[in-house]
């Protein structure tokens, strides 16, 4: 759950997978499948996928607990998710059975729920790319952010949208464009 700034109710977060192994697959054969590759060739945003079905079948809370250092592990550190010791060590850094979780994590079922899951998301919401946030109400929306300077910046600029998102459907795309990025996001 996270908590909306401005005396706002809090609001409930449910991850769900979405490949952008498959979204973005440059074989050209429509019928193909990233999640139906053998482990080995997998692609190692697949494992983190497959590692956040682990955690999740230790509950939500465990998955809420392990989602933020895999998140951290790739994008600030730049580890590889296909290395199953970076996964079992941030299973246990998150407090999670890291035996049940490597034995859901070698399960290729894990392929199956993040299949279902983002055939839903592509072929019933018309999801194409992450974070994409759909509300009770209908509304959706894809967001990207650049690079805040600060967690308080990105935590802001998420509530100013969060209505525009939930809210006005009608709005079909906000986009700046790009590059050059605004003056001052990377300096």
């Amino acid at each position: 759950m996270t908590e909306a700034m401005g005396g706002e109710a809090p609001l409930e977060v449910t991850w769900k997978p979405f490949s952008l192994a498959q979204v973005n697959q440059k074989t050209g054969d429509p019928d193909y499948r990233a999640w139906s590759e053998p482990d080995e060739s997998l692609d190692q945003s697949l494992w983190g996928l497959r590692a956040g079905q682990a955690a999740r079948r230790q509950g939500e809370d465990a998955l809420r607990a392990f989602l933020p250092l895999l998140l951290s592990a790739r994008h600030q550190d730049r580890v590889e998710l296909n290395d199953m010791a970076v996964l079992q060590r941030l299973a246990g850094e998150a407090g999670l059975d890291v035996d049940r979780f490597t034995a859901d994590l070698d399960d290729r079922s894990t392929l199956d729920e993040i299949a279902d899951s983002h055939t839903h998301a592509v072929e019933e919401l018309g999801v194409f790319g992450t974070p994409t946030f759909v509300f009770e109400g209908g509304g959706s929306a894809f967001l990207k952010l650049i690079r805040p300077q600060e967690n308080e910046q990105a935590l802001s600029a998420f509530n100013s949208l969060l209505g525009l998102m939930r809210d006005e459907v009608f709005v079909g795309e906000v986009k700046r464009p790009q590059p050059p990025w605004p003056k001052g996001v990377f300096d």
